[in-house]
């Protein structure tokens, strides 16, 4: 998943206060739970066939309901089913499509069976799509101009409807993957998974059947244990056949009443309101089926208070406002007032909240321990590097001369550095694409990036000097920096979307790590679009790009690498475009695997090759601080999935006590 910054607060409103003059909140929600979170950039798409970022998942993961799920606080992540009955059935299949039932060599294996049994009698949440007349004819489904007056938002429809949820509701959304004309961002990787994927428009054809009303079949090609992670995600989740004719009526479109506007689904929530110059509203489904709060965890859940709700019905919180809040520091005065009842901690703030021990670890502040404020921290599944276009002339190929280039500004880039002065701290040095978390990731020596630190002999790592670099630079070419072909330091491109006045001291420090090898460094700043379109065409030389697991397994961190995936040949997600035929080889035999010693051992010579290669500058993962007041419940980082909302639960009344005491009106005395 690309990454977008999207900033977090949340708080709960149930009762109003005359003495809290300063309360940014209506006294209409006083008598429900209200949770309220925060958004500096509207989420660009709503429809599940195309929404493939975070800020766009914090809307729709509420909304639409996969087959499975991830475990709330189970640890290794563990799938569970959603709105599926149990755990799908895989069958397999030889080339002939016949069942194997004694499989004693898997290239035996020509397909897989994914069987897909759904939960009975869920609804979809109350919309106008679903609406009929006495005669059973649909309301809306042909609207005509005088209708069409009286409606500017989707509340405006006098009637809503349901209907059951059925299994040609998730055949049809994954027929909606396969329509070129909806250009979804996985349909290219679907069609190395699904058979017949093209062939969406021919029923009895695509790799995707009705088998009956509560239950359906995807065929794959070959085996992929992997596929299963995809079930989990909105892209899978049903859409039912009637909202997509609703909103694709023009006379909607020109009002912005789509799919991507307002979604569709049977989860906890449905939204109501997007308006993306205030806030986003969210209502509890009044049709949601009944799940309850897991009665499972780790041996730790039940001491932290997690399992307190075991068995209780979910949602707890009976709306979500999404409030826009494009500055850090009005939200983070809110949070102080209990206003907020999560917050992240930007850099403005960090100071005031956290501070260093001296043992290297972090605490909070007298000031946040006096409010009874929880600080939370956890490593992301995420990767931010600096990419190297490997179809350049200069910076790209496999020849020796731009792999120690390459290495030389791998060590040059000090990330440690970067992670103390931009991030306080707030980040993991990578070694290479695997963060902690994921299988194969190796927290010993045979982890180390040997290309860029030495191991010292007390174990500690330290980054390889400049020096070191300098030498690496020399055999590649450019002794002390300096290009042989102009005699001038060479000269190398850097392009971003960092285009602010903020950002301006982290280009200056790229340039000052390029600089220590006499290189100079021209930062080439555009807006996103561009940005995307020079990746698109391989028109970029040096690039910083992020990615965040869509699923906990190696395969999707690597295929960043995957020569299969290249950015300008295959449109992939491999934006360097790098090709590495051993790599590869080793990438299409681990892909498939069970984690297992043969598939752990795969992977730490995949790492050692780009390790070596250098096709990035391994940059860090990301360490997410959380910032709570005592009264937030349920909370526990889940990193991988994105319908925690539903688990959230606060104690109104501790938090109504803080707030009173926090916003007292000089007014109205102590």
């Amino acid at each position: 998943m690309k990454l977008k910054n999207v900033v977090i607060t949340v708080a709960v409103l149930s009762s109003g206060c005359d003495s809290q003059l300063n309360s940014p909140y209506s006294d209409k929600d006083k008598n429900q739970s209200v949770l309220y979170e925060s958004f500096t950039e509207r989420p660009k798409h709503l429809d599940p066939v195309a929404a493939y970022s975070a800020n766009e998942y914090a809307i729709i993961g509420q909304v639409y309901e996969p087959p499975l799920q991830y475990h709330y606080l189970k640890r290794p992540y563990e799938l569970t089913p959603l709105s599926a009955a149990t755990m799908p059935t895989v069958r397999y299949l030889n080339a002939n499509g016949e069942l194997l039932t004694h499989i004693t060599d898997e290239s035996q294996i020509a397909f897989s069976d994914y069987i897909i049994d759904i939960k009975q009698n869920i609804k979809f949440q109350p919309h106008p799509a679903f609406a009929k007349d006495a005669q059973n004819h649909y309301l809306y489904h042909a609207i005509n101009d005088a209708q069409l007056t009286t409606v500017n938002a989707i509340g405006d429809f006098a009637q809503t409807g349901t209907r059951e949820l059925i299994a040609d509701d998730y055949v049809y959304q994954i027929k909606r993957l396969a329509n070129p004309k909806l250009q979804s961002p996985i349909a290219e990787m679907m069609k190395n998974y699904i058979v017949n994927f093209e062939k969406f428009a021919e029923p009895t054809e695509f790799g995707a059947q009705v088998i009956n009303r509560y239950q359906y079949r995807i065929r794959i090609k070959g085996k992929s244990p992997q596929f299963m992670f995809w079930l989990a995600m909105p892209f899978f989740a049903p859409m039912p056949w009637e909202a997509d004719l609703f909103y694709n009526q023009s006379g909607l479109r020109d009002k912005n009443i789509t799919l991507d506007w307002f979604p569709v689904g049977t989860g906890a929530y449905y939204l109501t309101e997007n308006n993306p110059n205030r806030r986003m509203t969210l209502l509890k489904n009044p049709n949601f089926h009944g799940e309850t709060y897991p009665s499972e965890g780790e041996e730790s859940d039940v001491e932290k208070g997690l399992l307190a709700d075991a068995g209780k019905p979910l949602p707890f919180i009976d709306k979500v406002v999404f409030m826009l809040e494009k500055e850090t520091i009005p939200y983070w005065t809110k949070f102080l007032q209990g206003y907020y009842d999560l917050s992240g901690i930007s850099s403005d703030s960090f100071d005031q909240a956290v501070q260093f021990t001296g043992s290297g670890g972090v605490a909070l502040t007298p000031s946040m321990v006096d409010k009874n404020i929880q600080l939370q921290t956890s490593v992301t599944l995420s990767d931010y590097y600096l990419g190297f276009n490997m179809l350049d002339a200069t910076v790209g190929g496999l020849n020796e001369s731009a792999r120690k280039l390459r290495q030389a500004i791998s060590i040059a880039v000090d990330y440690e550095e970067y992670i103390s002065i931009f991030m306080n701290g707030r980040g993991v040095p990578a070694q290479g694409l695997l963060p902690n978390g994921i299988f194969g990731y190796a927290d010993d020596a045979e982890g180390i990036n040997a290309q860029v630190y030495n191991t010292q002999a007390n174990g500690i790592i330290k980054r390889k000097s400049i020096d070191e670099a300098q030498a690496l630079l020399t055999q590649a070419g450019y002794e002390n920096g300096i290009d042989p072909k102009t005699h001038e330091p060479l000269i190398l491109y850097f392009d971003t979307t960092s285009s602010s006045t903020d950002d301006r001291p982290r280009m200056t420090w790229y340039r000052k790590q390029f600089e220590k090898l006499g290189i100079k460094l021209i930062v080439r700043a555009t807006d996103y679009n561009r940005f995307q379109e020079k990746i698109r065409t391989g028109n970029a030389q040096i690039f910083f790009w992020g990615w965040n697991a869509d699923y906990p397994d190696p395969e999707n961190f690597f295929f960043l690498l995957y020569g299969q995936n290249g950015k300008v040949k295959f449109g992939g997600e491999n934006a360097s475009n790098y090709v590495n035929e051993e790599f590869d080889r080793l990438f299409e035999k681990m892909r498939n695997m069970e984690n297992n010693p043969e598939r752990y051992a795969i992977i730490q010579q995949m790492q050692h090759i780009i390790q070596r290669d250098a096709p990035m500058v391994f940059g860090f993962h990301p360490k997410n601080f959380a910032l709570y007041h005592q009264w937030y419940q349920n909370l526990k980082p889940n990193l991988i999935a994105n319908n925690q909302l539903k688990y959230a639960k606060l104690d109104v009344a501790a938090r109504e006590k803080s707030r009173e005491k926090w916003n007292r009106s000089p007014l109205l005395g102590e």
